[in-house]
C-alpha cells in the first residue's frame, strides 16, 4: 500500500485520579496518536512517551517532531509500505522506538482493516479473553493506598502491582499482603534502587511476591545479576528490554526470569513477538506491560496479551481505571479480564469526536 499522508493528533486526557511512580505525579495523559492515511485506508496508532523524559529518553514533543521531519517523510517516500517493512524503511533514524512504534502500529493497522484480519489473528492470539492485572501509584498513605487496593479487589483484577520507591516498599507491601490474602501481588521499583538496596530488597521475599520489576537502571544489568542471586522474589527486567537480543542476553546472564513486554518501548508489535517467541524457546514467562495507554493503544496491547507465553496477568486494567472517558469504546472488565477485540485491524472504532474535543494543538499533516 502507499502512504498517503500522516496525521499527528495531539490531546489531554485527564486521568480518574493522579498516578504517581518514582518519576513524578500525572493528573492528565500528554496523548500523541498517529493516523495514517493510505491507498487501502485509514490506520491509528498511539505513542506510548510520557510528556518528560524520565521514563525513557523518548518524550511526546520529542516523538511528534521525529515523526514529522523525519520518519512520516521517509514512509511516504516508500513506494510501497506494510507494517513488516516499516523497521527496515525506518532504521536509519536511531532509537525513537516509541515514535517509530506507534507508526509500526498505525500501518499494521491500515493494513489489518483492508484485509479485515485483526491484531490477534495477526499476532497469533491463542485465547480470546485475557487476565487483568492493575498498577497501583505511590499514594499519599497507607489508609488511602488500602481503600485503592480494596476497590480493585472488588472490581475484580486479578493481579495487583504496588510502584516502590525507597522509603514506600515494606510498609506499604505488607499492608497490601495483609489485606489482599493470596491474591497476585508483585512490585515496581522504575529503576528508583541501587546496589546498595540489596539486602533490603530481599527483605520482601517475605510477602510471596510474583515478582519485582526493574529495580536498578536500565543499563546495569550487572546488579540485577547480583540481585538475582541473593533473593528468592524473581527479578522481571522492563525499561532494559529494547531488543530480542538484549532479552535473550539478559536471561543467559541471569539477570531476569520473567520479562514485561511493552511494544512501545521495543519498537512495535512484531518486535513484541519475536521477544514473545524468544522467551518462550528459553522458558521465561512474559507479561503485557501498560503506559497509561487510551482504548486505542490498548485494543492492541489486549490483542498482544493473548499470545500463548503470555501467561501472567498483565497491566491491561480495564478503560475506567485512568479514564472517565475512553477514545474508543470503552474496556470493560468481565470476572477479571478483558475481551480481545475481533474486529478488523484494532478492532475498535476512534471516538473522533471526542479526539477533537480534547485536542491541545493543532492537527500536523505530513504529506
Amino acid at each position: 500500500m502507499k502512504i498517503q499522508a500522516v496525521e499527528l493528533h495531539r490531546l489531554a486526557m485527564p486521568l480518574v485520579r493522579p498516578f504517581e511512580t518514582s518519576f513524578g505525579r500525572q493528573v492528565a495523559r500528554d496523548v500523541l496518536l498517529v493516523r495514517v492515511r493510505t491507498s487501502v485506508g485509514d490506520g491509528w496508532g498511539e505513542c506510548v512517551a510520557m510528556a518528560d523524559p524520565v521514563y525513557s529518553s523518548e518524550y511526546v514533543e520529542g516523538c511528534a517532531s521525529v515523526i514529522r521531519d523525519y520518519l512520516a517523510p521517509a514512509l511516504i517516500a516508500a513506494r510501497e509500505v506494510t507494517a513488516e517493512s516499516v523497521d527496515a524503511l525506518l532504521r536509519f533514524a536511531i532509537g525513537h522506538r516509541m515514535a517509530k512504534a506507534a507508526l509500526e502500529t498505525a500501518v499494521l493497522d491500515a493494513q489489518l482493516r483492508a484485509e479485515g484480519r485483526s491484531f490477534g489473528a495477526y499476532l497469533g492470539a491463542v485465547r480470546d479473553a485475557v487476565d487483568c492485572g492493575v498498577s497501583v501509584g505511590i499514594a499519599t498513605g497507607i489508609d488511602e493506598l488500602l481503600t485503592e487496593v480494596q476497590s480493585y479487589v472488588d472490581a475484580g483484577y486479578r493481579r495487583i502491582k504496588l510502584k516502590i520507591k525507597p522509603g514506600w516498599d515494606l510498609e506499604p507491601v505488607r499492608a497490601v499482603r495483609e489485606l489482599i490474602g493470596p491474591t497476585l501481588l508483585q512490585v515496581d521499583a522504575n529503576t528508583a534502587y541501587t546496589e546498595a538496596d540489596i539486602a533490603h530488597l530481599g527483605r520482601l521475599d517475605e510477602f510471596g511476591l510474583l515478582l519485582i520489576e526493574q529495580p536498578f537502571v536500565e543499563e546495569d544489568i550487572a546488579t540485577h545479576i547480583l540481585l538475582s542471586r541473593a533473593i528468592e522474589t524473581p527479578v522481571c527486567l522492563d525499561e532494559s528490554i529494547v531488543t530480542t537480543e538484549l532479552a535473550v542476553d539478559a536471561i543467559q546472564r541471569g539477570a531476569t526470569s520473567i520479562i514485561n513486554i511493552k511494544a512501545g518501548r521495543v519498537g512495535g508489535y512484531l518486535e513484541a513477538v519475536r521477544i514473545h517467541d524468544a522467551c518462550a524457546e528459553l522458558g521465561v514467562p512474559v507479561w503485557s506491560g501498560g503506559m497509561l495507554e487510551t482504548g486505542v493503544g490498548r485494543a492492541a496491547n489486549v490483542a498482544l496479551a493473548a499470545l500463548e507465553n503470555f501467561t501472567l496477568p498483565g497491566d491491561t486494567s480495564a478503560s475506567d481505571r485512568y479514564f472517565a472517558e475512553d477514545l474508543t469504546e470503552p474496556f470493560m472488565l468481565d470476572n477479571g479480564q478483558l475481551r480481545v477485540p475481533a474486529g478488523a485491524g484494532s478492532g475498535v472504532d476512534i471516538r473522533l469526536d471526542l479526539v477533537a474535543s480534547l485536542a491541545t494543538r493543532e492537527v500536523v499533516t505530513v504529506r
